[in-house]
């Protein structure tokens, strides 16, 4: 099962979909991992990282943690399996990191995240922010971002089980 978590900066949309793990560890005995994409490139990056590894070490769930900052795909492809339940939070920082790469091979890697996703047992939690609702932004890597995050956000729709938007902490079925 592949769901797709929506929302805007915090909108409970992280919450959202660790209660939905939540949910379906108490229905399935299995392994849950929380796939982080972050990377602490400055000290408000590194404080945030920090506060979210206090949550999940305080939460009742038995979280495995993996950092996976551009790796996603192939950590997906190693700890998928029928009794997992994944969370990856967050696609739009995954999306940030490649595009942030000298060498440009975003194309590639959206490609092969995609093709891995419908090839993957267990359950599946893709968190990503919806960044495409405000003004179009100044400058021509920030547009790239916004497009690249609407286009990979589409493609996912189209594959995932479910899709849910959060706002102000209160989830809208999109799909399933």
């Amino acid at each position: 099962m592949i769901h797709l978590v929506l929302g805007g900066a915090r909108s409970g949309k992280s919450r959202f979909a660790e209660a939905q793990v939540a949910e379906l560890q108490n229905n399935v005995d299995s392994e849950c991992f929380y796939f982080a994409t972050a990377q602490a490139l400055d000290s408000e990056m590194a404080q945030r990282i920090r506060h979210h590894q206090t949550q999940r070490e305080s939460d009742t769930i038995n979280w495995r943690a993996i950092e996976c900052p551009l790796e996603l795909t192939a950590a997906l492809k190693v700890h998928a399996s029928a009794n997992s339940i994944i969370l990856v939070d967050c696609l739009t920082l995954w999306l940030t990191n490649h595009l942030l790469k000298p060498e440009d091979d975003w194309q590639l890697v959206k490609a092969g995240f995609l093709q891995t996703l419908t090839e993957l047992p267990g359950n599946v939690i893709l968190v990503s922010n919806e960044v495409g609702c405000g003004i179009v932004p100044l400058g021509e890597l920030n547009r790239r971002f916004v497009d690249e995050a609407g286009w990979l956000h589409q493609e996912i729709a189209a594959i995932a089980d479910r899709v849910t938007l959060v706002t102000a902490g209160l989830p809208l079925c999109l799909k399933g």
